[in-house]
């Protein structure tokens, strides 16, 4: 078994419930579930479904104000960005969009348009996103490379804070939440790349690719 994010083969057992089983890298400390418990395309599809995500919900878009608030005060005025993963309520685009951005979709189940892809953006944006990712180190890197030098990945995500928290943390519980990063993975993915890193609140990151 190899960490799905970095490679290494460094892998301890972490945590087991009724579930599923967790193991935790020991190189960047990412926590991830054996591909053996991961959902099919269908039944992933289907939770997503569940996920009541309206774009003009308020609640919704204040949750989503704790990444776009402090993204906006980085971006230059007319930025065009990605917004991966934007399932099928894209309110964090809309959000940007009203503030003078450009800003392109891409889902693998709601806006599977390839092409988008293939640009480079001042900004790419992946709100509970990661956590989802069964090879988030491929997809990471991908990410990576449509940012323009000086541009922004702003990242939402809940972080592990520890062995005995992991045991009783309802986001685990999530079928389709696969790996699980901490504040020393996002250290560790940042140090690899040279790039800025900021962590705002308990589930924001900001990294700046400054190469």
């Amino acid at each position: 078994m190899r960490c799905p994010l970095c490679d290494a083969e460094h892998i301890r057992h972490f945590h087991s419930d009724v579930r599923r089983d967790y193991f935790r890298c020991a190189q960047c400390a990412l926590v991830f579930v054996p591909r053996r418990f991961h959902l099919g395309p269908e039944a992933e599809r289907d939770e997503y479904l569940l996920h009541e995500n309206e774009v003009d919900d308020p609640g919704y878009r204040n949750f989503l104000s704790r990444l776009s608030q402090p993204l906006l005060t980085r971006l230059s005025p007319s930025s065009s960005g990605l917004d991966f993963g934007c399932g099928n309520g894209p309110a964090l685009a809309a959000m940007l969009r009203e503030a003078g951005h450009t800003v392109a979709l891409y889902d693998p189940f709601f806006a599977p348009a390839q092409g988008v892809l293939a640009g480079h953006y001042d900004f790419v944006t992946a709100t509970e996103v990661v956590e989802h990712l069964g090879r988030p180190g491929m997809e990471l890197d991908r990410l990576w490379d449509l940012l323009q030098p000086g541009g922004w990945l702003g990242i939402m995500t809940k972080l592990v804070l520890g062995q005995r928290e992991f045991a009783g943390w309802h986001y685990k519980n999530d079928p389709t939440h696969v790996c699980f990063f901490s504040r020393h993975t996002w250290e560790w993915w940042a140090g690899a790349r040279g790039a800025a890193l900021e962590f705002l609140g308990s589930d924001v990151i900001l990294l700046q690719r400054v190469q």
